[in-house]
Order: structure tokens, then sequence, then C-alpha cells
């Protein structure tokens, strides 16, 4: 029997006296704001999650965390700034650690991978294929007719390749053998307004960057890129892909902050206790996951690089197939060969 795909709050979990857990926190002091480089647009999946996540950590250190979007080459602009920035936990990073973790293999920033991060993830979305209200699609398998006999005449909304929409419909294409065409805008809030909007026909961008568009009645959710179908309040459930596309590979898509690698180990230390005491125990991200269809599931260090692994194989895998990698996966420590693998567990 199917369970819906629903939000998954942690539980059980002893909390540190508020005590031990502020003196712990307060082992680096920072004397100045934080720069926290948004590599995407307002409004988009990371733009969100930011937003709520950013207000946690800055009442934790005492100093302001300011939210920057610099957007551009499918968040490549934003993620280098950071790492071209000095290592002094100043400037810290934000987005999907598949793209992070895989910028390289697409050739958009030489030599990086997971490990110039650590990783500190708050959310995992999913990715929905959507149409405007009006739309000719009442369901994906017409959509998936429809891609099937006019491939290029279907345009898809998404905020670039490398994005979640971009990569996305790249892996429906390759799994159900069509073709289409992109449009691309500069986040994907931009991609969901067009397709509302009626300038695109589809967007395959996150659920959390179409829902409210869903609820208000102008787009229609069509599937969930997910096994189990995807239930959000004052929503239908969308139906999972795996309805039409059983043997579609699947792989949790995981938000956050990313420090640079190289900064002191007690800047680390900090965000760590920050993360278990705070961000864990945080009800403004649960209450955003829960109304905008992610998944809150909080992790850090090892927990969330073994998260991050079968999106990071994925991603890679999925380039490489499609011909748009400029070095194997192997040269940041993915073997495509254990992609099924790890999809299906």
């Amino acid at each position: 029997m199917k369970h819906s795909l629903r939000i998954v709050l942690a539980s059980g979990t002893a909390l540190l006296t508020l005590g031990a857990a502020m003196s712990f926190a307060q082992e680096w002091k920072p004397d100045r704001p934080i720069n926290l480089i948004v590599p995407w647009g307002a409004g988009g999946s990371t733009d969100q999650v930011i937003r709520v996540t950013a207000p946690i950590v800055a009442e934790a250190l005492g100093v302001d965390v300011v939210v920057v979007n610099q957007p551009g080459a499918s968040g490549a602009i934003g993620t280098q700034e950071v790492l071209n920035a000095p290592r002094d936990g100043y400037t810290w990073g934000a987005g999907a650690i598949g793209d992070n973790a895989t910028y390289a293999v697409t050739g958009l920033i030489p030599d990086t991978g997971i490990d110039d991060w650590h990783v500190y993830l708050s959310v995992a979305n999913v990715a929905v294929v959507g149409v405007a209200a009006d739309s000719e699609f009442e369901d994906f398998g017409q959509l998936l007719e429809a891609l099937a006999e006019r491939g290029n005449a279907i345009t898809v909304a998404t905020a670039g390749v490398g994005s979640s929409g971009g990569t996305a419909i790249a892996a429906l294409a390759e799994q159900a053998g069509f073709d289409y065409n992109m449009i691309t805008y500069d986040g994907g809030n931009p991609a969901v307004i067009a397709t509302a909007s009626g300038e695109a026909m589809v967007t395959t961008q996150l659920a959390v960057e179409q829902v409210e568009m869903i609820r208000g009645g102008r787009l229609r959710g069509l599937a969930v890129l997910a096994s189990e179908p995807l239930v959000v309040a004052g929503v239908d459930p969308i139906p999972p892909i795996t309805d039409w596309l059983p043997d579609m590979p699947l792989a949790m898509n995981y938000f956050g902050i990313f420090l640079p690698a190289g900064i002191p180990d007690e800047i680390v230390q900090t965000v760590n206790a920050i993360w278990d005491d705070e961000v864990e125990n945080s009800q403004s991200l649960r209450d955003y996951a829960e109304n905008y269809g992610a998944v809150f599931d909080p992790s850090y260090g090892d927990e969330a690089r073994a998260a991050a692994m079968p999106i990071v194989i994925d991603k890679a895998c999925a380039a490489v197939q499609r011909g748009e990698a400029v070095i194997d996966p192997i040269e940041i420590g993915v073997d495509c060969a254990t992609r099924s693998e790890v999809s299906a567990q």
C-alpha cells in the first residue's frame, strides 16, 4: 500500500539545557554581520528556506546574517563568490548540495566538489511537473503523449540547465525518450510565474516554488518526482511520477547552508551546535516545510554528506548521460556504476 509523502518531524531527541547550548554556541563570537550568498533570485526554493533559516542562525550568533541574492550561471556565480572570499567565516553560501557538489562535472566551477564545503542541510525538496490551470493537459499521461509527439513544441520553464527544474526535465526526457524546448529564467520563481501566465507550457521546478500558485488555482500539479503522492495542506494530492514511469531513478534534493572548507574550526563547531540546538528544533522551519511541500530533515557533517550523496551521484551521472559533463565524475569521487544502486535505496 502506498503512503503519502508527508513531512517527517524529528522527535524523541533530548534537548541540551539552554545554558549549555548558549555557552557552546558562543565559542565563536562574530564581531560583524555575516554575508549569506544565495546564488539564485529572490522567491526561489533556496531563497525561501534561507529567509527562514537565517534569522535562526542570526539570533544564536548575536549578529545579523545578511542574505545576498547573486544569481547567474545556474548558481555558479554566487557560489564562486563564496569560494573566492576570505576563509574567515564571514561569507557563507546556500543552495542545493547536489549543485555545489557537481559544478566541476559540468564545468561551471572547475576543481571543486562536496569536500570544499561544511554542509548544513535543513530541508529536502521534490520537483513537480506543473502546468497552468487552463492547460490542455489534465494529467501527466496526456503531457507525456504530447511530448512524445510534439517534442520541441512543448516549452518548459526552468531556472536553467543546472537548476532543480532543469535537471528534473532532463531526467524525465532521458527516462521517457522525448525532446522539449527549455526556456530559462533567472530563478525558479520567475519560471513558475511564466508557466502560470501561459508564457511557457510546463514547469518542473520544485514543489516549494509552485505550491502557492497551485493553492491559488493558477497552476495544476500533474506529478511529483517521487514514489509516493505529495500531500500538502490546501492542495489535492499530486500523484507520483512512478504511476507513469515506474523505473524512474529518484533522489531527494537537499538544501541548506554551506561554509567553505578552510575556515577556523571554532566556527565549524559553533555552527554545529546551532544546528543541534536551534535548527533541528525550529518550529518555523517545520511550519515552512509542512506548508510548502518540503521535508524537514536537518543534518550536518557525516550525516549530511550521507544524505546528500544520492542526489550528488544522480546529478553527476545524469550530466554524463546527457553529454554535458566536461570531466569524469570519478574525479570528484562519484562512481557512476553505483548510481542505480543508490537510487534504488
